[in-house]
């Protein structure tokens, strides 16, 4: 058989992996909008709208303002969209950091205009009033009454109490007209629940250490201060803060004043109706002032809205920063695993969304404790669990750990007229703080929803085949050298998951900056900084602080989901764990590190046969190995790609990695290489009768495979 059938084995996978330009966008609503024929919209009741704490009916005339129905890609836009992710995250690909606006986005991932316009002409006909429309148009926000909202989606709002507080929500889950069945991706509004943050109400003394983090020693312990010396602080660059509650300029003010910092006046977005003063209020202040802490220059944003989600999906929309700050978790059991299209859309782009993980260790789904409390003591039941958003693949989930000096000279005795003190770096364990006060540790574990991502790779990350949280961690006790902050209280010490995730934002926005000066970027914008976090923990020395020490587990009940001798949760380990991810960083290593070239491999191209009958299947075995004279681990993907010198013969390419499924789709009819139905390739690459008359075209065609480790 000649080689030629080989190589257009090749080029056949590719063209199955690469999709691609979309056609000009269609209408997936296929006439009028029959309000008669129905379908039920799955996960469109909150889990804590239970019988046992029904009220009953609603009044009809309650006002039910900033709901919102999202939309979801088509297949074909869905797997698009992941292809083009993949592409703008590739160094060698033509659409790298080749970012998109909200309108772009839109154009190709979001509803046809007249898809759209169905959609907003169906909501006033049930006399809801439009409040918000997308730019990418991929939701739509309205207000109305419970009658209005109960006439629209099929559903009766009734009052719950719940923790001695009242609430409403649908009773059951909402109905859509079935013409936007493959349309409607969810909605959320329609309840009122909510969960506190995951940072502890910092209304407490000072915590079993002798010192507190101010900005600087932040600064000293995780080496950012070569990089405030050479001038990179932040400036230029867009720092977004999600909160729900209104926030207080005047604490970020004393904040700065006390540490010598610049004075920085907070941009502020309103999303939907004020929230007023919540109990987000002292999360807003943490997370202003220790982004701000760290990219000092930067200017801060802060949206909000009455829930995280609504806030996220506004700063989005409206693209008001490169870098978001989410201090949120919420389970991944109580979560609606569609708005992960946020993220994404997000990351499309350019924007890089960092979350914490939760502060309730290996058990996200249970309520976190309070530092320098009692009585708070906690026995988890319902099995291990991560949070949302931290374990959306697009967004860089941040953990925490604690410093651990022990005998070592860490400390002056004196602080510095701006409030420091720290010496070095210090050593770390994983931050575990449970006891009395109640569940106090870092978040993590493994996603019961997204599959692992092929950048998540490396020593000690567990062979799952699914999302693994967290990225990466830095100091979050709030016991020992917890975080300053300055709220309605005064001054107090503070800490958890939402004071590292933050700091970490805080970070992106510097090297943003460096990279920019350093003409690596025409302006900022990373988005998903999760693929190099991998490879830089792959083949550089010096970036990471491997945490070896601790654990995040908590106290478990005999017999439930994950327990072990009375504990749940993992330790920390060489590597990869499940408790601090790839470490806390050396900032000044990982900025300047970060676009340096990737590690010398050698590829080995094998095929399973070099024979093959028509009908028959190859398997191609892509073995990179590092470069005689690296020690470095090979990251990233294998890229196969054909090449011709023939003009009718292109040139397409994709990543196939994890033996992951290609499917060949229908390309170029007027010769009639591959009809109307394809040909399916599973870990191989199949041949059609259809193809004989190709073979005469293909004569030169060369295969190749390229490592982008």
């Amino acid at each position: 058989m000649p080689n030629s059938f080989v190589r257009f084995a090749i080029c056949i996978s590719i063209l199955s992996a690469v999709p691609g330009a979309l056609p000009a966008q269609q209408s997936r609503i296929a006439g009028p909008i029959d309000d008669s024929r129905r379908a039920i919209l799955r996960g469109s009741l909150s889990r804590q709208a239970q019988p046992q704490y029904d009220l009953g009916p609603a009044d009809p005339s309650l006002p039910i303002p900033f709901v919102t129905l999202t939309m979801k890609p088509s297949s074909a836009q869905q797997s698009e969209l992941e292809s083009l992710l993949a592409r703008q995250a590739d160094r060698s690909s033509p659409d790298y950091h080749r970012w998109l606006t909200p309108e772009q986005f839109g154009e190709r991932f979001g509803l046809s205009p007249a898809d759209y316009q169905a959609v907003v002409d169906w909501l006033g006909s049930h006399h809801l009033h439009i409040e918000q429309v997308a730019r990418a148009r991929n939701f739509v926000t309205f207000s109305g009454t419970t009658r209005d909202m109960e006439a629209a989606f099929q559903t009766a709002i009734h009052r719950y109490t719940l923790g001695g507080e009242e609430h409403f929500s649908n009773s059951s889950e909402v109905s859509v007209p079935a013409a936007l069945r493959d349309l409607a991706g969810g909605i959320r509004g329609l309840d009122d629940f909510g969960r506190l943050p995951a940072a502890p109400q910092p209304d407490y003394t000072l915590g079993n250490g002798t010192t507190e983090l101010a900005p600087d020693d932040w600064a000293t312990i995780y080496d950012v201060a070569p990089l405030y010396a050479m001038g990179i602080d932040g400036s230029g660059q867009r720092v977004g803060i999600l909160g729900r509650s209104d926030m207080n300029q005047a604490y970020i003010d004393q904040f700065r004043a006390q540490f010598g910092l610049l004075p920085a006046t907070v941009e502020q977005h309103l999303i939907g109706p004020d929230p007023g003063i919540t109990d987000a209020a002292s999360e807003a202040a943490l997370d202003l002032e220790w982004a701000g802490a760290v990219a000092r220059g930067a200017t801060l944003i802060y949206i909000y809205a009455g829930t995280f989600l609504d806030a996220a999906q506004g700063a989005i929309d409206q693209n008001l920063a490169t870098v978001l700050n989410e201090s949120l978790s919420t389970c991944e059991p109580q979560s609606g695993v569609g708005t992960r299209l946020m993220a994404q859309q997000a990351n499309a782009q350019g924007i890089t969304w960092v979350a914490s993980s939760g502060d309730s260790g290996a058990a996200d789904c249970d309520p976190h404790g309070f530092f320098n409390v009692t009585g708070n003591a906690t026995t988890v039941s319902d099995g291990p669990a991560v949070g949302i958003p931290a374990s959306f693949p697009e967004v860089t989930a941040v953990g925490g750990t604690e410093f651990n000096e022990g005998g070592g000279h860490y400390w002056n005795t004196s602080n510095q007229p701006d409030g420091s003190s720290a010496i070095s770096y210090i050593p770390e364990v994983v931050w575990n703080d449970t006891g009395a006060g109640g569940l106090l540790a870092s978040g993590g574990g493994t996603s019961i929803y997204f599959p692992k991502p092929a950048w998540q790779a490396g020593p000690g990350v567990p062979n799952d085949n699914f999302r693994d949280v967290p990225d990466i961690s830095f100091s979050a006790s709030g016991n020992h050298d917890p975080y300053i902050v300055i709220n309605s209280i005064g001054e107090v010490p503070s800490g958890g998951t939402s004071a590292s995730s933050p700091s970490f934002a805080g970070v992106v926005a510097l090297l943003n900056q460096y990279l920019v000066t350093q003409g690596v970027l025409p302006a900022p914008g990373l988005g998903n900084v999760n693929p190099t976090l991998y490879r830089l923990a792959q083949t550089a020395t010096n970036v990471f602080h491997d945490i070896t020490q601790g654990n995040n587990m908590v106290p478990c009940a005999a017999g439930s989901p994950g327990c072990v001798n009375g504990l749940l949760g993992f330790t920390a380990g060489p590597g990869y764990d499940l408790a601090t991810g790839l470490g806390s960083i050396d900032i000044y290593q990982l900025v300047t590190q970060w676009s340096q070239p990737a590690a010398n491999t050698s590829i080995t191209l094998t095929p399973s046969s070099t024979s093959i009958a028509f009908g028959a299947s190859v398997q191609l075995t892509a073995a990179v190995v590092p470069a005689a004279g690296s020690t470095a681990v090979p990251a990233g993907t294998v890229t196969f790609t054909t090449s011709s010198d023939r003009g009718e013969r292109r040139c397409f390419r994709d990543r196939y990695s994890h033996g992951a499924a290609a499917a060949c789709g229908k390309h170029d009819r007027k010769r009639g290489l591959f009809g109307e139905s394809g040909v399916q390739l599973i870990h191989g690459f199949h041949f059609d009768r259809r193809l004989r008359r190709a073979s005469r075209l293909l004569r030169d065609d060369q295969y190749h495979a390229q490592s982008s480790a």
